[in-house]
Parts: structure tokens; C-alpha cells; sequence
């Protein structure tokens, strides 16, 4: 039986809800797999046959600490995903070498599109912190200088009508394998709550989304665990892509029966 550990954070006021089922579809799989907190120093990493990252939901205020840890676990046993695959992605600037349509972003506080409606947030960013949403130019233009003035790439998009018709929907893959989509709430949506980032529905992708989806795919060489691709449309249709989610993603088990199955056969195929 392989041995891996489901990496996570200590923090009783996050809920991990999709921890006991991605464990339990792993024993069925024949993976014992066991939580661990990602800076707990007493770990040894090496005595597992794979690091899985899931659940590392403070590494946002660490991120050198978090790196640094990941680089150093690849030297000692298998780390899922790998650690180059997380210094690039836990930086939205990687979007801008991804080589596919993306939503359109102006990556500085300078000479602003006129847009109806402004999103900027900074390129190193989770769940929407330090993220606003303005029809105001001008606060759109120093919330941009804020973010700039204190060492962070600000990225300006304009606010998409779709994401509330249309919506977001993220695409679910383990190791490259399509598994499930869902129609997300939107982030900036008026009433949201903490927890609501991770309400959803399922919903099944156009053809044009998987064909996008695959291209991102194409683009990473490294081994892939797991991938979410988050997209949306643009007014004239076209799908384009506004995250890349290979870090610490929700995965959206419980929206799709054969999911943490899925996730488990990815694993094991991995081993």
C-alpha cells in the first residue's frame, strides 16, 4: 500500500470539507493517506511516497516560507504538485505566458482602459482579499497605486456582466483526466459571504470550454495531480480563461458522485 500525505493548515476556523472524502476515496484505492500541516517541522516527509498539497490556506502571507518548504520536500519524496508548478501559479502574472485568451488585464496603475466597471486586485492574491470592484476610475486608479506602492503587481479587469448570467465555470481534472464542471457564484457578487466561493452547481461544459481548458493543460510540462480552470465568456461569446487553479483548489468533490474516485485514481496512476 503507498502512503501519501494530504497536506493542509491549522486553523479550526476553516473547514476542510473535502479532506475525509479525498482520504477515504484514497483507501479504497489502496492509499493510506494521512493529514499533515504543511509547517509542522516535526514531519518527515520522506517516509511518504507522495506530498499531496491540498488544503495550505495560509500560504498567502508565507509564500517564500511556503515555497521554500515545497522545494525542499521535492528533494526528499514526491511532491503533487510539483513545486515549480506553485511558484508560478501562486502568481496570477503567470496568466500573461499562458499563451490562450484570458479576460483582458492591465497589469499596472497607469493609463487605465476605459471600462464600465472595474475588478483590481494583486497578482499574489486568494479568495478576493484585497480585491475591489468600482465603476469609479479613479478609485480603480489608486487602489492600482496602493497595490503597486506596496511591492505588489496590480492587475485592472473589467468587470463581466456574463459572470452573473452566464457565470463562472470551473473545469475539474486529476492528472489531465476531464472530471466534473460547475457553474460557480460569482466572487463580487453583492451579499456574498465568506464561505460562498465554494457554492455552486454542476453544469456541463461546452465544447469551446474543454477545448480551452485542454490548451492550459497543454501548457504546464510538469505532472498535474489536480487542475481547476476557471473560465468565463466574454459579450461576444468567446470563452476565456480567469484563473488557473493548481495550488490549493477546491475541487468541488461532493458536486459530482465519482469525483474523489476520480481524484484517487489520478493519485494512484501518479505512484
Amino acid at each position: 500500500m503507498f502512503t501519501c500525505a494530504y497536506v493542509t493548515f491549522d486553523d479550526p476556523d476553516q473547514n476542510d470539507d473535502e479532506r475525509e472524502p479525498a482520504l477515504a476515496a484514497w483507501r479504497e484505492a489502496g492509499i493510506a493517506g494521512r493529514a499533515e500541516r504543511w509547517d509542522d517541522p516535526g514531519v518527515r516527509w520522506q517516509s511518504y511516497d507522495a506530498v499531496v498539497v491540498r488544503s495550505v490556506w495560509d500560504y498567502l502571507a508565507r509564500r517564500d516560507e511556503f515555497l521554500a518548504w515545497a522545494r525542499h520536500v521535492e528533494t526528499t519524496t514526491r511532491l503533487l504538485n510539483p513545486s515549480g508548478v506553485l511558484e508560478r501559479n501562486t502568481d496570477k502574472t503567470y496568466l500573461r505566458e499562458l499563451g490562450v485568451p484570458i479576460v483582458p488585464t492591465h497589469w499596472s496603475a497607469h493609463d487605465l482602459p476605459a471600462w464600465d466597471e472595474y475588478v483590481v486586485k494583486p497578482a499574489v492574491s486568494a479568495g478576493a482579499r484585497d480585491t475591489i470592484r468600482t465603476t469609479d476610475p479613479g478609485r480603480a486608479r489608486d487602489h492600482a497605486a496602493w497595490l503597486a506602492d506596496s511591492g505588489r503587481t496590480p492587475m485592472v479587469q473589467p468587470y463581466l456582466d456574463m459572470v452573473e448570467s452566464e457565470g463562472e465555470t470551473s473545469l475539474l481534472y486529476f492528472n489531465r483526466r476531464f472530471s466534473h464542471a460547475v457553474r460557480r457564484t460569482p466572487m463580487l457578487s453583492p451579499g456574498m459571504t465568506g464561505a460562498d466561493h465554494v457554492r455552486a452547481r454542476p453544469r456541463t461544459p461546452d465544447p469551446d470550454q474543454i477545448e480551452l481548458a485542454e490548451k492550459v493543460l497543454a501548457a504546464v510540462p510538469e505532472p498535474l495531480l489536480y487542475a481547476r480552470i476557471d473560465l468565463v465568456r466574454l459579450p461576444d461569446g468567446s470563452p476565456v480563461v480567469i484563473e488557473v487553479e493548481l495550488t490549493e483548489p477546491y475541487l468541488f468533490l461532493r458536486y459530482d458522485p465519482g469525483a474523489p474516485a476520480a481524484l484517487a485514481r489520478g493519485l494512484r496512476e501518479l505512484l
